[in-house]
């Protein structure tokens, strides 16, 4: 039965090397517990600006908001931009050397322009004018913006960031508890950030103990959709998206998931594989949201790595692509 005081111990074993022993996998940035929400957004063009939203109920306060670029073609030189007019500092948060292309990200700390315009406002959904310094390199954009508000029940979201390896990861969380998705009050999602993605054949097949719940995750949903050029090829699951049906054409898929309709209850494991056979797009980001406590330790600098979790009723974190 799902409760606060229920204590779900979680070991998440991620095997992913690149070239050079070096890791290559989405990494735990920062985790929030408590009454905390989120909003997630996209944007992607081939012209210079254009809109990113962010939708925050009334009563909330910004904790934090960052910013996320995803370029190709040598991008560590290409990372500039502004919010609402004012430049960002975009740090390099690792160039895709398993993939082909020059594919990267990059991550901004915007909580000082977001949160004066959020915090104290009417609620609802608030725009923000993003621009690009590099639009025929920039894919586009991603905005997380995480809140507190009181009206919210004890919760937990993570952000993991950096790159998905194109040659493949399982990841493997066991529970020491078992799990029951049917209890009151219980949710776990995923989103997900991809850019170089399009044209139904750059795309990624996840897997969530055993069942495949898609085979296209991917494409420019955030971008130009009737295009499929370079510099606008990004999607991002947002707070507009509804989350993906199983096994989503890939029109239909919107890289947000429920996570609770594949687990079964007394599960005390979910094993989740990822493949990117094309090995030419990139995960740079990735969203979880849970009910209840979770906690992510910071990696060790092995290939092979152990993150443990502690839960009250759900824990999760999905790393990389497997290719097919």
């Amino acid at each position: 039965m799902f409760s606060k005081s229920l204590a779900v111990s979680v070991a998440l074993i991620v095997g992913a090397t690149i070239s050079g022993g070096a890791n290559a996998t989405l990494t735990p940035f920062k985790t929030w517990v408590g009454n905390v929400g989120y909003s997630s957004d996209g944007f992607g063009s081939l012209d210079r600006s254009g809109t990113i939203s962010a939708s925050v109920p009334a009563g909330s306060t910004v904790l934090a908001a960052y910013l996320y670029t995803g370029t190709w073609d040598t991008p560590s030189v290409n990372y500039s931009g502004e919010l609402n007019g004012v430049p960002v500092s975009f740090i390099n948060n690792g160039d895709n050397s398993t993939a082909c292309c020059g594919i990267s990200s990059g991550r901004a700390d915007v909580t000082g322009i977001v949160a004066p315009i959020i915090n104290g406002g009417p609620g609802g959904i608030y725009d923000f004018t993003v621009t690009e310094g590099a639009t025929l390199t920039q894919d586009g954009e991603a905005l997380v913006v995480v809140y507190n508000n009181p009206a919210i029940p004890e919760s937990t979201f993570a952000i993991l960031d950096g790159f998905a390896s194109a040659t493949g990861d399982t990841a493997k969380l066991n529970f020491s508890a078992p799990l029951d998705p049917t209890a009151p009050g219980f949710k776990a999602e995923m989103f997900l950030g991809i850019n170089f993605s399009c044209c139904d054949i750059q795309k990624s097949t996840v897997k969530v103990n055993g069942t495949t719940i898609t085979e296209n995750a991917g494409n420019n949903d955030d971008g130009l959709g009737f295009l499929s050029n370079n510099g606008q090829l990004i999607t991002v699951g947002g707070f507009n998206d509804p989350f993906s049906p199983l096994l989503p054409s890939y029109a239909d898929d919107h890289e947000r998931y429920n996570l609770k309709d594949y687990i079964t209850k007394g599960d005390t494991a979910i094993v989740v594989e990822t493949a990117n056979g094309s090995l030419d797009d990139n995960i740079f980001l990735a969203g979880f949201y849970a009910t209840g406590k979770a906690s992510f330790d910071v990696p060790e600098p092995e290939s092979l790595l152990l993150f443990g979790l502690g839960l009250a009723g759900f824990g999760f974190a999905r790393f990389a692509k497997k290719a097919a």
